[in-house]
């Protein structure tokens, strides 16, 4: 059986230039946006309270994305606001709420845009139904081994997808040449590169609106703050969205971040082993069932914030995601069940693994997880893949033997 790999923070620091971007000020203007989308609600925060006292712990409790937008992933939240931010920018207006974007008069002082971007599935989803819903028009570049049925999801909002031979990143790079060969438009992607820096940003802003709602869903749950947060990281735009906006809400006593990775596409771990302070690539096809973390070069605003603050940094091997995703959707009596996808039940699979096998005691005991912890996990994607699901969930794909 494939182990769970480790390293704890020991990375040099630096000037800390993007902290500010998930000020609470920042992302309060995220979410006034989202708010203003016909159909925005919170997403649940389900309450673990029988799996907790399973595990060893006083709360666990899972931010459930399954229910954004009815798009069954949380990565709708950066592309939408980024996009706004964009069309803000360029006709030279201040914040814009969803109805102006959708007025006649803006879509015709702006005209017709394209929105470039890659993805495997889930961002491409939320870029094109943000698109569609503005009048606009997406491209979306797919990498190799992503799957029909999210294809199909990306085809349905009316936006033009493909699956390429290339991996994630060069799909990032697909989009960027053909970007620049194509008059108004931009890419709108969650990496962010030398030169590219703003659009990221944003869109680390943009899932701030997850992080907010999850601390005021705690708060009316009569919890101050999490003592341990786990969240995953694919280039790590969520993760340092997360990080980012806790530190910022608790600057004196912040909740330890966990950061939780696919082994084939660990970058942000390989660049915490090397412990120099850069971040390392991962190259060639990258083959995980996590396909929403199968990313091989992380976004440098937030490997700048994870480096500086996270705690600790976990690799996964994919029955670590399988574990997870059977759990949640099997839960114990009394806990509410949770439809987690490949890559939103990994945090679950690691902190099961961690709380009850013995070859990661050493780990729970440095993470100081026990009776009372308060942890707060993110289920960052539904059911995205039916057939795929049930081969795991029903047919017991992955197990912890294999």
């Amino acid at each position: 059986m494939e182990k769970m790999k480790w390293v704890f923070n020991h990375l040099p620091k630096t000037s800390d230039p993007y902290l500010s971007l998930m000020s609470e000020e920042e992302v309060h203007k995220a979410q006034a946006f989202h708010s203003s989308i016909p159909g925005y609600e919170p997403t649940p925060l389900a309450n673990l309270s029988q799996m907790a006292k399973y595990l060893g712990l006083k709360n666990l409790f899972v931010k459930n994305e399954a229910f954004r937008f009815g798009l069954n992933s949380f990565k709708v939240l950066g592309g939408s606001y980024a996009i706004s931010r964009f069309i803000a920018q360029k006709t030279g207006r201040p914040a814009m709420t969803y109805e102006d974007l959708t007025s006649p008069e803006l879509k015709e002082e702006l005209g017709q845009f394209t929105f470039f971007t890659a993805t495997d599935g889930n961002h491409g989803r939320g870029v094109a139904w943000a698109a569609k819903r503005l009048g606009q028009k997406a491209v979306v570049y797919m990498p190799k081994g992503s799957t029909l049925p999210r294809l199909q999801h990306i085809l349905d909002e009316g936006a033009t997808a493909t699956i390429e031979e290339g991996n994630y990143d060069d799909c990032v790079r697909l989009a960027a040449a053909q970007s620049a060969k194509t008059p108004n438009s931009v890419v709108i992607q969650d990496t962010a590169w030398e030169g590219y820096e703003e659009i990221p940003a944003w869109i680390m802003q943009g899932y701030g609106t997850m992080a907010v709602e999850a601390d005021l869903q705690l708060q009316l749950a009569g919890i101050r703050k999490p003592t341990h947060i786990f969240v995953q990281a694919g280039v790590g735009s969520m993760a340092a969205a997360v990080q980012g906006y806790f530190l910022n809400r608790y600057p004196q006593d912040p909740p330890k971040v966990i950061i939780v990775e696919a082994q084939a596409a660990d970058c942000i771990y390989r660049g915490a082993l090397a412990g120099d302070g850069n971040y390392r690539i991962v190259e060639g096809d990258i083959r995980t069932i996590m396909a929403g973390l199968a990313c091989g070069s992380p976004n440098i605003l937030a490997w700048d914030i994870l480096k500086n603050h996270s705690t600790c940094f976990l690799s996964c091997p994919d029955w670590i995601s399988a574990r997870g995703m059977r759990m949640l959707g099997v839960p114990l009596k009394g806990d509410p069940v949770v439809i987690s996808g490949e890559s939103g039940a990994v945090n679950h699979g690691a902190i099961s693994a961690i709380m009850e096998f013995k070859e990661y005691r050493e780990l729970r005991q440095d993470l100081g997880l026990d009776k009372d912890s308060v942890v707060l996990t993110f289920s960052s994607e539904g059911n995205t893949d039916p057939h795929f699901y049930r081969s795991i969930v029903w047919d017991g794909k992955y197990p912890a033997e294999g």
